[in-house]
């Protein structure tokens, strides 16, 4: 009877698995579904021209970051974006108002808060952005069919559903599947565009317009891409803290040593996603609508691939956030009170603020590093998409979310396996017992 409880208890933590995954590739079918349902008052063959006019800069970006549902004017095409803002807002919020930093530090119940002003904060800034995008379609010529208010009502109504449900359906994976929800998202976003932008790379070099050699040296440059992103993501800097030597009774316990692993992208792709959200903000109304203002006009075509204010925005952007959201994920001054009350030490170092200092110094080398890391990562394929009619998948952006959250999603299933594994040489070794 006990044997047969075991077996059922094993089986049952592989099948948790197994349907953990499912449900991940479940919920993101139903994204992609979602992307291919156009709104309502929208003429096909317009918005197509349209599109094929206006892919670079900011709206293809955007494209990229909707899994083309903003090429198709899909009730997903705000995407995942105005989440993200939000996320950004608060967490900036949480650093510089007392009332966010009491709820943060009011454990469960200030985190529910917390979640409840994003999601408010999400829906109101699908709002305005859902606005800007109707507004620009109307703008825009013969794309909306029946222009009016009823077309502004149903449009806002629709993006700021889609984006809302697109916020739950992440939310579902974190909770019931595999890795990251909004990660994951944009991910599949990504990934299901890809095979077309290799199509139309392909395309261009069979017409011409990339030579056979360019198409082959940008591939090598992707593959070196993907091998210099796998290593630093994998590189970390090791602290070696010791523990001393404690007699309890005539047993000695400790005077071992272990290491505090510090990665040198401690804020993983996370500045990437950050960066880019704040400069789609502008989109809504300087892209879309392509409005009569000269003025909006000029602002427009700062932002295209490889002029210096876009670059500089998003560098200035991805060099912040990762020092922010290092700052947010990793206290020095917090570890080093936990190794002093576990009696652990750095070698050569006091315990207490002189360790936290110590440590304090090493992470802000490494957030430098993978600070410039992700900002020759993210940028330096832009200057070949500005000069060569490369497909904007191909970004370095794109290759980064995709590596980094394919490895996060890997490393999670594999941490899991363990466990189960583990579990299961436990309950044998009782069993035997």
């Amino acid at each position: 009877m006990d044997a047969n409880n075991q077996n059922t208890g094993f089986f049952s933590k592989s099948n948790d698995l197994r349907n953990r995954i499912l449900f991940t590739i479940l919920i993101l079918c139903v994204y992609r579904l979602g992307t291919y349902v156009p709104l309502p008052g929208i003429d096909p063959q317009s918005l197509q021209t349209l599109m094929e006019s206006n892919q670079k800069g900011l709206l293809g970006m955007f494209n990229i970051f909707s899994g083309g549902a903003v090429s198709r004017m899909a009730i997903f095409a705000l995407g995942i974006m105005p989440y993200i803002s939000s996320s950004i807002i608060i967490q900036l919020l949480t650093g510089v108002s007392e009332t966010f930093k009491n709820l943060k530090s009011q454990g469960e119940i200030g985190r529910r808060k917390i979640t409840q002003y994003t999601r408010y904060g999400t829906v109101l800034l699908a709002s305005i952005q859902g606005y800007g995008v109707s507004v620009g379609l109307q703008n825009s010529g013969s794309v909306v069919i029946d222009p009016g208010f009823y077309f502004n009502l149903t449009t806002v109504i629709t993006l700021v559903a889609g984006t809302t449900f697109l916020m739950w359906l992440g939310e579902q994976i974190t909770q019931r599947g595999i890795g990251n929800g909004i990660s994951l998202i944009i991910f599949s976003g990504i990934v299901a565009e890809i095979p077309r932008a290799l199509a139309t790379t392909f395309e261009l070099g069979r017409t011409g317009a990339l030579s056979a050699s360019t198409i082959i040296f940008i591939f090598v440059l992707l593959i070196l891409t993907v091998a210099f992103i796998v290593f630093i993501e994998r590189s970390v800097r090791k602290i070696l803290i010791n523990y001393p030597k404690r007699q309890m009774g005539t047993k000695i316990y400790g005077g071992e040593s272990s290491h505090l692993p510090l990665k040198i992208n401690t804020a993983g792709v996370i500045p990437a996603i950050f960066a880019s959200a704040l400069l789609l903000l502008p989109i809504t109304f300087t892209n879309f609508g392509l409005s009569d203002s000269e003025t909006f006009m000029d602002i427009s075509s700062l932002f295209a691939q490889g002029k210096p204010l876009y670059m500089l925005l998003y560098a200035s952007g991805i060099i912040f956030f990762s020092f922010f959201y290092t700052s947010i994920v990793f206290n020095p001054k917090e570890t080093a009170e936990n190794l002093r009350k576990h009696g652990g030490y750095v070698p050569g170092i006091r315990p207490g603020e002189r360790t936290a200092f110590f440590i304090e110094d090493i992470l802000t080398k490494l957030t430098t590093i993978g600070a410039a890391y992700l900002t020759l990562v993210c940028l330096m394929p832009e200057f070949l998409i500005s000069r060569f009619p490369i497909p904007f998948y191909l970004g370095g952006t794109s290759v980064l979310i995709v590596v980094v959250v394919a490895m996060d999603t890997v490393s999670q299933v594999q941490t899991r396996m363990m466990s189960q594994q583990y579990e299961a040489l436990i309950k044998k070794t009782k069993f035997g017992r």
